[in-house]
Order: structure tokens, then sequence, then C-alpha cells
């Protein structure tokens, strides 16, 4: 659904893209993760059409976007950053002009519109002018306008930028939702929003691509992955307890909140032998949690080491 090779684009002597390639096959919500600055925006620009890349390639739906534009850019919803649009129209005449445009008409054009208006909870701003809106107001009908043709890819920049938890809850519903029929790329720096609704994530940074893993595997990177972590009225005190328990590496207590966080060796499976241990000593604790892993701390591993490359 949408193939990249090689994509890279150049302003000068900088180098905001180098050299991507990735494919996201139907059906899967693929996170495009990055640093500020890393390159994330301008890959959308290229597949979505709106830049020329400078060397390499995009397809969407088999089309290239540089020699088939207008069929690209048909399967194609895109939403840039920020959600521009036109400050003076109303919200129904913003979505009429895009169903213009998108070439709906009759029923057809009538039901699409409706159909976002609910999705979106729109109904109740309609008629305002879009310069009137609030950020999350207008963010809303920017992925409004995206999805009005009913698209077979979706590209979203930032879909939940400047939207409060609830919002941001329900567009996340939404984008689930749509999933099982599209093929969606979201570029985020928000590293909830890929456990929330990514079934894939891409790491880029300086314009490179870093790593390219389900949420599931970047977790498993994680030196918190298979870790145990519990709260205890005496942290120091069972803390040596922990430390002699079989295939325990070491253990830590969190100096703000005394939260002890046992981790493994590698490949030793922890769990059972950490409860063991606090049961046949009568420990009292108020929470056991096995980790999965921490994605923000792979993230800054991942970025880190790749900004010291370059700068060395």
């Amino acid at each position: 659904m949408i193939e990249t090779n090689q994509l890279t684009k150049r302003y000068g002597r900088f180098t905001a893209v180098d050299g991507v390639s990735f494919r996201v096959e139907p059906g899967q919500v693929l996170g495009f993760l990055g640093p500020n600055g890393a390159g994330k925006s301008t890959t959308m620009k290229m597949i979505a059409g709106f830049l020329a890349p400078t060397s390499g390639s995009a397809k969407v739906c088999g089309f290239d976007v540089a020699e088939s534009p207008i069929e690209a850019r048909r399967a194609l919803g895109y939403l840039p950053e920020g959600a521009p649009s036109y400050g003076e129209m109303t919200v129904l005449g913003f979505l009429r002009f895009i169903a213009d445009v998108r070439g709906l008409d009759g029923t057809r054009r009538a039901a699409r519109i409706d159909d976002v208006v609910g999705r979106l909870q729109l109904s109740g701003v309609l008629h305002q002018s879009i310069d009137t809106l609030s950020k999350g107001f207008r963010r809303r009908v920017g992925l409004a306008q995206a999805i009005l043709h009913d698209p077979a890819v979706l590209i979203l920049d930032e879909p939940t930028d400047g939207l409060d938890p609830n919002q941001k809850h329900e567009v996340r519903n939404l984008i689930q939702s749509m999933a099982k029929e599209r093929t969606i790329v979201i570029s985020t720096h928000i590293l909830e929003e890929v456990n929330a609704v990514c079934t894939r994530a891409i790491v880029i940074a300086r314009g490179k691509l870093l790593a390219d893993a389900t949420p599931a595997e970047l977790e498993a990177r994680s030196r918190y992955h298979g870790a145990v972590s519990l709260t205890a009225p005496e942290p120091a005190a069972i803390k040596e307890a922990l430390s002699r328990v079989e295939g325990v590496s070491s253990v830590e207590i969190d100096p703000q909140d005394g939260r002890l966080t046992v981790f493994p060796k590698a490949g030793q499976k922890i769990y059972p032998r950490v409860e063991a241990l606090l049961r046949e000593q009568k420990i009292e604790i108020s929470e056991l949690q096995l980790e999965r892993g921490r994605l923000d701390e792979v993230f800054r591993s991942i970025t880190s080491a790749a900004m010291q490359e370059r700068a060395a």
C-alpha cells in the first residue's frame, strides 16, 4: 500500500531524509517516530506528493507519487502538520469544498460529509469559521478532510496534537476502527501513541531509519524487559534478599518514590522466583508488576546513539 525506496531529500548541503526505505502492508498502523527535526514530516510530505524527493521513490497503492501523482493522491488521505485550512470558511463550507475537490457528488457526497461530521463530533461547530475554533477542533476538522473521500491509505502527521485526553482517546479509537480497512501511517513523537494504536513502529533520527519493529519487539530491547518492580514499606531492608534470588542481576531503588526494580540476567524469567521469596518471607507489598519494557528508554538509546555518531 505504501512503499519507499531510498527516499532522500536534500536542501543544499543539508540532508533532511537520507535513503529511507520501507513498506507498509494493508491493515497495518505504522508509527513513524523520531525527535524534532528527525525528518518525519519531510518523509510524510514526499509520500503525499507535497514535496518532490531529491532522489529515490515513493509509491501509494502501486502508483509512483512523481510519475502518477493524481492516481496516488486519489488513494491517499493526508493530515499535514498543523492541519492548515482556509480560516475564513465555515467548517461545513470547508468540508463541502474538499468534497468538490475530491469529486464527490450526489448522495455519496452528503453521506460522506455526514459520516465525518459524526465521527469527529463536529456538528456543534459546523457553521463557525475555522479561525474561531480551538486548536483541538481545528485538528479534528483537518482529520475530517483527510478521511472524507474514504481513502485506502492515510498519512497522519501528529493527529492528536493539541487535543485534550478525552479527544485523544476518541481519535485513537477512530484510527483503530479505520485500520481494519486501510493502511495508516502516523508520524508522532508521543510514545504512548505507539502502544495505543500502532502495530509496527519505525524510528528515524537525523534523516536515517534506525529501527523497524513491532512495539513489543522494541520494548524487548529495553533493560526493563522482564524486570519486576514492586513497592514495599522498607525497600532497603529487602533489597539484599532480592539480589540473592536466582537469575537476578541487580536491584535498584528509585530515590524519589522508593520503588524497587529487580533486573534479570539475560534470558532469565525471575517473576515467579521474586513472588515466591516475598511469599516465603511474608514481606508486605502494595504493588508487584512484571515490566514489559519501556519504549522511552529504547527511543532515547537508539536516537542518542545516532546523534553521537553524527557528531563524531
